[in-house]
């Protein structure tokens, strides 16, 4: 049974569209698209979650119906903009399954801005109102799909700079470059889990867990994709205070004798930590370890704060010149900047350090907030719109087509112009393109739903295959 009331599920005026529409309405046809933003391509992930949790089976109960009636009379303050007879038709005609069909292109699929990721439209004509009643729920998919767009083109800048700096044997380490610090700082635990697993589609470190298991639930993932290690935070740093922080230091070796270790180590003065403690009474303990410690500023302003830090550690536990000309620590120490970590200050960090000569492998990102809730439906400027509609019996191509001022006081078209008519995408020269149904190529959307069933699985590995930017 499902725990959400999918008709409470949508925003209120759509309640009283099945009035507002012609008389004689009979099929809506929808689409989604991201219009453009941030990025030139978008990374389609999270479809299969919402159809699984939401849509599938009976989608709904009387008792739902109960509810909504009573809420939604008193969201308008009357009765009857409700209606109840359009849930109860499909409860009574179809159990409760959604009479409609959805196409869409493959998860893990980057598509050029612009193009339609998914259609939707009504296969019962009764319920022509229902293909934008979903409209709602199923927009959320612009958040998966942004954060999964977003770490894939970071896992283009950082792979730019491993090919730039780093040796080939080495190349293994992009995986995680970027590590999933996120949970804590987005809005709710369907946030985490949603957004970290479009994040496990480019990298493999994390540490939102509900990430690995949301893959594992809803697109079968044969491995937990979200790996992490032994970190300390400020609370174990700090309870011996500054004059204990030695034996801290030491007390945090001991605990984990071996493997990656992440500490933390700005709680009092980084640089004295990475000089004296780490490179100086303990560089022995360190370097003798079987394993590597990731040594952690957390304060200060990350280019000036890492330019120093490598200069210390280069100094204390020296380094090697790689093939292509750029030092490298020794594989017992390495660096994570998780503070002030986002897509343009990767960026920047990086070509600081390659400006110094320091590779790319010496250091990882750990990313939270900017990664998980720093994004909204305008970063990839998502929409869905009606583009096509019949009544009685008479085929209408819809669109929309508003103007706007510009700088120089002109109008000219928006950004916002839709698509119009039963709309697929194709492949042409292997560049996707959106056209009308009526047009030839082949359609690279996929029936995915229809009356109630899902009719296209992914596992996690599939999708990950499908954004791999080494295919």
């Amino acid at each position: 049974m499902k725990t959400n009331n999918l008709l409470l599920l949508a925003d209120a005026y759509k309640y009283s569209h099945y009035k507002l529409y012609p008389t004689g309405t009979t099929k809506i046809f929808s689409y989604l698209e991201s219009r453009g933003g941030l990025f030139n391509e978008t990374i389609f992930f999270g479809l299969h979650y919402y159809l699984k949790e939401y849509l599938e089976g009976q989608a709904f109960t009387k008792e739902d119906i109960d509810e909504a009636e009573e809420l939604m009379n008193g969201v308008f303050g009357v009765p009857g903009i409700f209606s109840r007879s359009n849930f109860e038709y499909i409860l009574n005609q179809y159990g409760g399954q959604l009479p409609v069909r959805i196409k869409a292109v493959k998860e893990g699929v980057a598509v050029p801005v612009n193009n339609v990721l998914l259609t939707i439209e009504n296969t019962d004509p009764k319920c022509f109102w229902l293909t934008n009643f979903l409209e709602t729920l199923l927009m959320q998919i612009w958040y998966p799909s942004t954060v999964a767009t977003l770490s894939h083109e970071i896992r283009k800048v950082i792979q730019s700079y491993y090919l730039k700096t780093v040796d080939e044997s080495a190349f293994g380490g992009v995986d995680f470059s970027l590590n999933d610090f996120g949970f804590r700082g987005v809005s709710s635990v369907e946030s985490a889990g949603l957004g970290g697993a479009a994040h496990l589609i480019s990298f493999m470190g994390s540490d939102t867990v509900y990430a690995s298991a949301l893959a594992k639930k809803y697109y079968h993932a044969q491995s937990v994709f979200g790996k992490s290690v032994p970190a300390t935070e400020h609370s174990i740093m700090t309870i011996l205070g500054k004059d204990g922080e030695k034996e801290t230091f030491q007390h945090v070796l001991s605990a984990y004798p071996q493997g990656i270790l992440a500490c933390v180590s700005d709680s009092f003065d980084v640089f004295h930590a990475t000089k004296e403690l780490w490179g100086g009474t303990l560089k022995e303990s360190v370097l003798q370890r079987e394993g590597t410690l990731v040594i952690r500023p957390d304060s200060g302003d990350p280019i000036q704060t890492l330019s120093i830090l490598f200069e210390i550690l280069f100094d204390r536990f020296g380094f090697t010149v790689n093939q292509k000309g750029y030092r490298v620590l020794p594989s017992q120490v390495r660096v994570i900047q998780g503070d002030g970590v986002d897509y343009e200050s990767i960026q920047l960090i990086l070509e600081s350090l390659t400006k110094k000569g320091i590779a790319a492998e010496n250091i990882i990102f750990g990313m939270g907030g900017a990664l998980l809730q720093k994004v909204n439906r305008d970063t990839q400027k998502f929409a869905m719109k009606c583009s096509y509609a019949e009544v009685n019996g008479y085929s209408y191509e819809v669109k929309k087509s508003p103007v706007e001022m510009n700088g120089q006081g002109e109008l000219i078209a928006s950004f916002k112009t839709s698509k119009a008519g039963r709309l697929k995408l194709i492949k042409q020269n292997q560049h996707f393109r959106t056209v009308t149904e009526n047009e030839s190529g082949k359609n690279e959307l996929d029936l995915v739903f229809e009356n109630g069933g899902i009719k296209r699985s992914q596992t996690f590995e599939e999708i990950r295959e499908l954004s791999s930017l080494t295919k």
